[in-house]
C-alpha cells in the first residue's frame, strides 16, 4: 500500500507541474480515456484529427494490478476531455483528476450516464445501453470544446449509432433463442450482457466474492463445482485476463466435464473496434450453446 501511495503521489506531482505548463498555452483538443474501449469510441466520434490516449490498453494485463505513473499524469494534464468508467472501477483516475485540470477540461463519468453506483457490477461496457450514452456525451463534449466542427461530430455520432445496429440485432436474436438458459461465470464481467440476453446466471455469490477479492465460501464453491460436474449450466464465462486459484480450478473442472467455456476480457483486444469485439464474443457464445444443445 505504501508503494502504491508513493506512485500516486509522484504522479500527482507530475500532474501539477504539467498542468501549470499547459495553462500558459491553450491545450490542443485531446482526449484521455481510462479504458481503451472508451478511447476507441472517442476516436470514432472525434475523428482522425483528435488525439486519443487510452490508459488501460493491454489485453494481456490484469487491469486490477494497474498503478498510476507520472506518464499518466502528463497525459491528463493537457486533456480537454477525460473519460472514466467510475463505479469504483478506476479509483486511481479520480485521485489524479482531483489534483489539477487544464482550463475547460470536461470529465465524462460513464457510471453516471447509465445510473450505476459503487458497489455494483462496474463492467459497464458489456451493457448494450452504455456505449450509445457514452457516444452522445462525447459528441456533446466535443461540440462544446470545438463548436466549429459541430456538424462533423454530429455526423460521426450518427454513423456510430448506426454501426451498433448489427450488435443490437444479434442481442435480440440470441435472446429469442437462448433466454432462460442456465449459465455461470467466475466473475460478473459479462453480467450486463448476460442479462440483456435473458440468460439465467447462476453462482452470483461466488462471482461477487471474486470481484471483491474475497474468498468464496466453501458452500458456494461446492455448489459451483456440482453445477459444472452435473451440467446444470450450459456455459462457463471465464475472465481470461485476470484470474485467481478458485476461478482457475473451476475452469479446469468445466473443461474436464465438457462444459463449454467462453472467455471474456476487461480490455478491448488489439486490432478490433468495440462493435466487433462485442460481436465476436456473442458469436463465441452462440457457437458454444448451439454445439451443446442449448
Amino acid at each position: 500500500m505504501a508503494r502504491v501511495l508513493g506512485v500516486i503521489a509522484a504522479a500527482a506531482t507530475a500532474l501539477l507541474a504539467a498542468t501549470a505548463a499547459v495553462r500558459a498555452v491553450p491545450p490542443a483538443l485531446s482526449i484521455v480515456a481510462a479504458e481503451n474501449m472508451y478511447g476507441d469510441v472517442a476516436q470514432q466520434i472525434a475523428g482522425p484529427d483528435s488525439r486519443v490516449t487510452s490508459i488501460l490498453s493491454n489485453p494481456d494485463a490484469d487491469p486490477h494490478l494497474f498503478e498510476a505513473s507520472p506518464s499518466v499524469a502528463r497525459s491528463l494534464a493537457g486533456a480537454r476531455i477525460v473519460i472514466v468508467n467510475g463505479a469504483d472501477y478506476d479509483p486511481w483516475m479520480q485521485k489524479l483528476l482531483a489534483v489539477g485540470a487544464a482550463p475547460g477540461r470536461q470529465v465524462i463519468v460513464v457510471a453516471d450516464l447509465v445510473h450505476r453506483k459503487p458497489g455494483g457490477n462496474p463492467h459497464l461496457w458489456y451493457d448494450p445501453a452504455t456505449m450509445p450514452a457514452v457516444a452522445r456525451a462525447l459528441a456533446a463534449a466535443l461540440t462544446a470544446a470545438d463548436p466549429a466542427h459541430r456538424a462533423e461530430y454530429a455526423a460521426r455520432l450518427q454513423r456510430f449509432t448506426a454501426s451498433l445496429a448489427p450488435l443490437d440485432a444479434t442481442v435480440a436474436r440470441l435472446r429469442r433463442r437462448y433466454a432462460g438458459t442456465p449459465v455461470a461465470a467466475t466473475e460478473p464481467v459479462f453480467g450486463y450482457m448476460a442479462a440483456a440476453l435473458g440468460l439465467s446466471m447462476h453462482e452470483q455469490r461466488f462471482q461477487i466474492a471474486v470481484m471483491n477479492d474475497t474468498e468464496p465460501s466453501a458452500r458456494d464453491t461446492a455448489a459451483f463445482e456440482r453445477d459444472l460436474h452435473e451440467h446444470r449450466v450450459r456455459v462457463l464465462f471465464y475472465n481470461s485476463q485476470a484470474s485467481d486459484p478458485a476461478a482457475a480450478r473451476l475452469l479446469h473442472i468445466a473443461r474436464s466435464a465438457g462444459v463449454p467455456v467462453v472467455g471474456v476480457t476487461e480490455t478491448e483486444p488489439n486490432g478490433v473496434d468495440y462493435q466487433h469485439w462485442m460481436l465476436g464474443t456473442l458469436d463465441a457464445l452462440d457457437h458454444a450453446l448451439s454445439q451443446h444443445g442449448a
